[in-house]
């Protein structure tokens, strides 16, 4: 006979299954779906508040960067018209502002610059865009050229291994910035003589050149490293021994196992990026006028930073939030990938 206590125990565990047995529709029981690798890391992306509110910033510089023409064209002005001379009274004798705060008016919203009076804000939206997209280039040629030298480096070993090794730590003993600085004229030269004007797209060119001859070292370091890691392993020995090529190795086996690394890295790398092709501007090897650049604006504040403050406070404030936006939005993407390394 069965005693109370083992019917109601029973009776319990019943109770128990069925509220913890998943929940069965009419159309029979509900199948689990998987998650691929991309789809975990835009989960976790998407919870990081501090990281999607990041790159609505970064993706708004670039949007602006983008229709730079099409809002100045509402604005109603151009970095490109000397609006002082139109207009004397909008500077004084000194060539300065004779507006208070660097000219801001409803007609100028951020003011103009000194000796020509060009408007300040449709300046920096060009600025913005030429250091930008120049920069996105830039790094997209050394993300390219980091990433072939690292997979072959990495991959092959030897003598290849060791001769690309050795080119690495003589371009990383290379002082870069100053490098950087000798190097951008004697390219320019090479194309136009002395005594003719640049055009700007060899300037740009000369720009993309000098960036993805001396700072793609880093990154292809970092490649080579998880290179030497990944080549070890039982699905590149099977592909070996499945009789594939070594290119067809390093682009099916090893490139998309590199995403990841790639992808931080190049965070990290664009802002860099804007700094130094900002920074050629800056010392004269860059950018000229009359091509807006966010160096040159740096360039034109420094020297009249007593007179007129104003000047350099917009494009700071422009530079300094799409740095902190970008390095934040850097942080998140790596603990989406990564969030053993969370912060």
């Amino acid at each position: 006979m069965t005693s109370p206590i083992e019917i109601e125990g029973a009776e319990t565990s019943s109770a128990l299954d069925k509220d913890s047995a998943p929940q069965a529709d009419a159309k029979g029981p509900k199948k689990l779906e998987g998650r691929s690798p991309g789809q975990l890391m835009w989960r976790r992306f998407k919870r990081d508040k501090t990281g999607v509110i990041s790159a609505f910033i970064v993706l708004f510089f670039f949007l602006i960067a983008a229709l730079a023409p099409v809002i100045a064209k509402v604005y109603g002005k151009d970095p490109y018209t000397f609006y002082g001379q139109d207009d004397p009274a909008l500077l004084n004798e000194f060539n300065l502002p004779a507006g208070p705060n660097g000219g801001i008016s409803p007609e100028h919203w951020f003011g103009i610059d000194p000796n020509y009076g060009r408007d300040v804000f449709s300046y920096l939206l060009y600025g913005m865009r030429t250091s930008l997209y120049t920069a996105l280039l830039a790094t997209i040629g050394i993300v390219i050229v980091g990433v072939l030298i690292g997979l072959v480096s990495g991959y092959f070993g030897g003598k290849i291994d060791y001769w690309l090794g050795r080119l690495t730590d003589f371009m990383l003993a290379l002082p870069s910035q100053l490098f950087m600085v000798a190097v951008m004229p004697v390219v320019v030269t090479v194309f136009v003589a002395p005594d003719e004007e640049t055009p700007v797209y060899i300037r740009f060119l000369a720009i993309l050149g000098v960036m993805w001859l001396l700072t793609w070292m880093s990154l292809s370091r970092l490649v080579r490293a998880v290179t030497l890691s990944l080549r070890e392993r039982e699905f590149v020995e099977a592909a070996k021994v499945a009789g594939a090529s070594p290119w067809r190795i390093i682009r099916k086996e090893l490139l998309p196992n590199l995403i990841t690394p790639i992808i931080v890295q190049g965070t990290y790398l664009l802002p860099s990026t804007i700094l130094s092709v900002a920074f050629l501007s800056f010392v004269g090897v860059g950018y000229q006028d009359p091509t807006p650049d966010w160096g040159l604006m740096f360039a034109t504040g420094a020297n009249i930073y007593e007179q007129d403050p104003t000047y350099m406070f917009f494009p700071g404030v422009a530079m300094v939030v799409f740095f902190v936006a970008f390095n934040l939005l850097g942080d998140s993407v790596r603990d989406a990938f990564d969030p053993k390394t969370g912060r």
